[in-house]
């Protein structure tokens, strides 16, 4: 999917600058991973006093004992690691693999000297933003990214990471509805979006019919302000297969899916594609890139 920036920046780096949404999320699972942690060590430490306490309530089975001891044991000790491994992925997923996928996302744009105007879809504290403003700035190019996000205390943060980045001047960020952009049609060169699609209607539930209406609506807008010719890069979680086929609905060319890629413990895929220069009839052809 195009040719993608060696992620050379530091992890800490990268943290002090963006933070990290839902941190409640990682306090969650770290903090059940140490209960577990500890109650297996509990289990392991005073083995033979748990079999007899346990043995009392299984009138004298000894054996019965032990293998409920030792189960419980066991599962607490599996429970922990599990959960230090969601914890780990969570945060790699939140931080260092955020970046490198929106690297990943601006390589996926052939020409960005060419792009006057480009907009992100669901932009939060700015990861995948500030990766355009700065191709943008490198390229010497005198556009501008839009970030759009449904809270204007995001937009403020977003515009705080932007000046740290030394790219305020290429970022413009708003506050407005992805179900009904704000914009005209054939308005933006470039349309992107990072682990945000999946999280549009999921006051129906994910898996509901009516969920998926309201992804499949803001695909429809993305394209609507597409310019012809001009290019979209997707990257989510779960739901690409449903965005594949609503493109081809939409009949856009060189729909693209990268190999799938683990964040936040469930399957994530990058999808690109093209707005036709001119109408047509037939679907798009999807291709598979490895790379």
């Amino acid at each position: 999917m195009g040719k993608t920036s060696t992620f050379t920046r530091d992890w800490a780096q990268i943290y002090a600058i963006y933070g990290i949404e839902q941190k409640h999320t990682l306090f969650f699972l770290v903090l059940n991973a140490i209960a577990f942690s500890l109650l297996s060590a509990v289990f392991f430490i005073y083995f033979n006093p748990i079999c007899v306490f346990v043995e009392s309530f299984l009138l004298s089975n000894a054996a019965a004992a032990r293998f409920s001891a030792g189960f419980f044991g066991a599962v607490t000790a599996l429970s922990a690691v599990c959960l230090f491994y969601a914890a780990g992925n969570f945060f790699y997923s939140a931080v260092p693999l955020r970046y490198e996928m929106a690297q990943r996302m601006v390589g996926s744009v052939g020409d960005w000297s060419s792009v006057k105007t480009a907009l992100d879809l669901g932009c939060g504290r700015g990861v995948l933003l500030n990766a355009v403003a700065t191709q943008l700035k490198k390229t010497g190019s005198s556009g501008r990214v839009v970030g759009l996000d449904r809270s204007m205390s995001t937009t403020l943060s977003t515009l705080r990471t932007a000046h740290i980045e030394g790219v305020q001047e290429y970022v413009t960020c708003r506050e407005g509805d992805v179900r009904r952009l704000p914009f005209s049609d054939n308005y933006f060169d470039v349309v992107v979006s990072a682990v945000f699609l999946h999280t549009v209607g999921k006051e129906y539930g994910q898996k509901t019919v009516e969920a998926a209406a309201e992804r499949t609506r803001v695909l429809g807008e993305a394209v609507r302000v597409l310019k012809p010719g001009g290019v979209g890069v997707v990257w989510d979680l779960v739901h690409v297969p449903e965005y594949v086929r609503r493109l081809q609905e939409l009949r856009m060319e060189e729909i693209r899916v990268s190999k799938r890629v683990t964040a936040f413990m469930v399957k994530s895929h990058m999808v690109s594609f093209k707005k036709p220069s001119q109408h047509f009839v037939g679907c798009g052809e999807v291709r598979l890139d490895w790379r």
